[in-house]
């Protein structure tokens, strides 16, 4: 009985500490308040830039190009989120934007708008719809709360106690589970089919902010196609990936596009 009775009381704590993601209306587990997300992206942010072997680029008509489109996106993010009655998820955001001198073709965005772009993926964006593309759909991440979700569902696999009893960001455990969770595969059939659907909804709605920051969301079928090339079939099969396969993604993107069009106006 006692049992069945704290089944039902964390079922029902689960069901209430639930949102739901902006555009797509998935209903996510979100465990964790959104200033306590802020608070260990901006920690984990700031630990990285000043950390010695991150070559942080300035002052370059690059890093300069990332900080524009940036703040670009940034705004109309503001204004998606302003219309569609989601202005409390982004009232805390402190918008940064840094090119990070690094091979590796990446880029990401934490909660409350931490963003990093690697100089690695510049070769693949070309164009600035192209790294609109990809900011787009990084910031996307952030403003679904994946990050958030892959908290959550961490938390609930070690169990519900550990998060209860307090503020998360009070602790090192905190701090560590974040920095496992963003961005990092999980086991696969536990998180990771959760993650490839994120993928997929970050594809959608950062098609929507490049839109209406005034590029042109059909031009991310280029940049997809050029990152399927880059890879040179090197992808692992879809099922162990945490990226939908590349043809699932163009086709994904394609079936998405008459929706972010009606956002699109040239500027």
């Amino acid at each position: 009985m006692k049992f069945k009775l704290a089944s039902i009381c964390c079922l029902a704590l689960l069901f209430a500490a639930c949102s739901t993601v902006p555009l797509t209306g998935r209903r996510q587990a979100n465990l964790v308040s959104d200033t306590e997300m802020q608070q260990m992206a901006a920690q984990s942010y700031n630990q990285l830039l000043s950390d010695p072997s991150t070559k942080v680029v300035n002052n370059t008509a690059q890093s300069r190009k990332v900080k524009e489109i940036g703040g670009k996106i940034a705004t109309a993010v503001t204004a998606f989120m302003n219309q569609n009655g989601y202005t409390d998820q982004v009232a805390g955001y402190k918008w940064e934007f840094n090119l990070i001198e690094s091979k590796e073709v990446n880029a990401w965005c934490m909660p409350g708008g931490k963003v990093a772009v690697y100089t690695g993926i510049l070769p693949v964006t070309l164009t600035d719809a192209g790294l609109a593309t990809v900011m787009g759909h990084e910031i996307a991440h952030a403003i679904a709360k994946h990050s958030n979700e892959r908290y959550s569902n961490q938390m609930i696999a070690q169990g519900l106690g550990s998060i209860l009893g307090g503020a998360v960001t009070s602790s090192d455990a905190g701090m560590n589970v974040f920095n496992q969770v963003f961005g990092i595969g999980a086991q696969a059939g536990v998180l990771l089919p959760n993650s490839r659907k994120q993928e997929s909804e970050a594809d959608r709605l950062g098609l929507t902010f490049m839109a209406m920051a005034g590029y042109d969301p059909a031009k991310a079928v280029d940049f997809w196609q050029r990152m399927s090339a880059q890879s040179n079939g090197q992808a692992p099969p879809e099922f162990l990936s945490t990226h939908p396969a590349d043809a699932t993604r163009i086709a994904d993107i394609k079936k998405y596009l008459p929706e972010a069009v009606k956002y699109y106006k040239a500027k």
